[in-house]
């Protein structure tokens, strides 16, 4: 059986174990004699399941008890127009700090809705960098205050989270959800696809303060109210049945596995400090984001030719390391080092990395 070392940012690599459990029960789950994917969604058996998959979200990530999870579809992407139509209700305003690609997409959809403020941004040096906020230019009144807490095509990451007083904080935490502990009660709101760190492509979680929810625009389509699927425990309609299945195993790995998220953080630290060590020595390479604001999940590069670039990127994945080609709006390299990756794969590109710079440096 072979296995590459897969740096996409997503989807991504899952954790082996998961992967094996999941080929264990993939014909019988716990002698049900049927597939978590053909099971009826209205079953006590599947029940267990979504169930279960709550209740170790709630342990793992520390979710308060007035915080509702949801177990959704439509991607990040659909909580762009989502959060506006269910938060931007009261005052029709919101703020925005446009730190990428994500960022500034949430921003123009929630335009749609209402004033969209941008407050920061770092599009001037390719947002390589967080920028730094003056909580004077925040609107007092905002509904919210959005941010991308991670930026999967940039490389940052917000290491001090801004200080909006009363305004209702909502991030995307799609890049880095589960990768170290986050305090869930600083936001009023937590949405992340994932296809990265927590589950293959279906689902969207949303973790939501309880007195966000029951507001939505008159104008917001049924599925799009978050009090639908809060009052119906995410089964209002079919959920995404096996995605939330994985996600419970995946969850299941990091209680029991790893040792919860502290653990995981320790890892991920030790991961990104290899790759961020050779960067910050080589006389090839080169990080392109600011350090105070480097992310522990995505991490992009380059050699400054861009023929070196490709020759790289084809050499790479001749020897495994594969979906390592940065994104098609910045180009050069991307290692996405999420939960799953070893550290001996970080280890072995490293390696790879140095070799390549022998001889093409």
């Amino acid at each position: 059986m072979k296995r590459v070392y897969n740096f996409s940012a997503g989807p991504s690599m899952m954790p082996e174990p998961v992967l094996q459990r999941a080929a264990a029960e993939m014909l019988d789950y716990q002698g049900s004699g049927q597939s978590v994917m053909e099971m009826s969604h209205r079953s006590k058996i599947y029940e267990g399941i979504i169930h279960s998959a709550e209740s170790l979200l709630r342990e793992v990530m520390n979710i308060p008890e007035n915080y509702k999870v949801l177990f959704l579809q439509g991607g990040a992407s659909s909580q762009f127009a989502m959060v506006p139509m269910n938060l931007m209700t009261k005052n029709n305003k919101a703020d925005f700090v446009l730190t990428g690609q994500w960022a500034t997409k949430a921003y123009k959809e929630a335009a749609r809705y209402g004033t969209a403020n941008v407050v920061a941004s770092s599009k001037d040096k390719t947002f390589s960098y967080i920028p730094d906020l003056n909580p004077e230019t925040f609107s007092k009144d905002a509904d919210y205050f959005h941010i991308c807490m991670n930026n999967t095509i940039y490389g940052t990451k917000y290491h001090t989270l801004p200080e909006t007083g009363n305004v209702p904080l909502v991030a995307d935490i799609s890049s880095c959800v589960l990768s170290e502990p986050i305090d869930v009660s600083k936001f009023a709101l937590l949405y992340a696809g994932a296809q990265k760190n927590m589950a293959p492509a279906g689902l969207t979680v949303v973790i939501i303060r309880e007195d966000m929810i029951g507001h939505a625009m008159e104008i917001t389509p049924t599925m799009f109210n978050y009090k639908t699927h809060a009052d119906n425990d995410s089964m209002f309609n079919t959920p995404p049945c096996y995605s939330i299945y994985m996600c419970m195993l995946v969850l299941d790995w990091l209680k029991n596995t790893i040792g919860g998220l502290e653990e995981m953080k320790k890892i991920n630290e030790k991961k990104a400090g290899i790759l961020y060590n050779f960067l910050d020595n080589s006389k090839l390479f080169r990080g392109t984001v600011v350090p105070k604001d480097r992310s522990l999940m995505n991490i992009p590069f380059v050699t400054g030719n861009e023929e070196l670039d490709a020759k790289f990127v084809k050499e790479a994945g001749e020897r495994d390391f594969v979906n390592i080609k940065g994104h098609r709006s910045v180009g050069g390299m991307r290692a996405s080092i999420y939960n799953a990756m070893p550290v001996e794969g970080v280890e072995k590109l490293v390696d790879f990395m140095a070799e390549f710079e022998k001889k093409n440096g």
